[in-house]
């Protein structure tokens, strides 16, 4: 399966697997920035994909920067779609009491392709019992 990437930007790197088996890709930052305490900003990764048919890119917080420095995405995971052709941009929350610098080249989210599966919409007047039937919130004893 093939991932087809146009860079739209000269510090634009492409995605990579930073070990054999794992699931997402690295995505990196184009630009430089200070992220104050409890501030959000979309992060340019300078690229546009054209996934393949049936797929979408998720994309997700980097485990390590949420644990060592309390940055995350917001939307997380992101969806790519598809028939998407603009940038790709990673939305980044500063959970810290610190203010963070983002620098270009820096790795910022990573993205996993995944298979999608369309269904058909129907309404029907009731549905299909259920052994869990209505139990939601709580209904496990947490």
């Amino acid at each position: 399966m093939k991932l087809k990437i146009e860079l739209t930007n000269e510090n634009a790197k492409l995605p990579d697997y930073a070990h054999e088996g794992d699931a997402g890709m690295d995505l990196y930052s184009v630009e430089s920035l200070r992220l104050e305490p409890g501030e959000r900003k979309l992060v340019g990764t300078g690229l546009k994909l054209q996934l393949p048919p049936n797929t979408e890119a998720q994309i997700r917080p980097k485990s390590g920067l949420a644990l060592k420095k309390g940055i995350t995405l917001l939307n997380t995971p992101g969806t790519v779609d598809e028939g998407y052709r603009g940038e790709v941009g990673v939305i980044l929350i500063n959970h810290s009491r610190e203010v963070y610098a983002v620098e270009i080249g820096q790795k910022i989210a990573q993205m996993v392709i995944m298979p999608v599966t369309r269904v058909t919409v129907e309404k029907v007047d009731h549905l299909e019992d259920s052994d869990r039937g209505v139990g939601g919130f709580g209904s496990t004893g947490v």
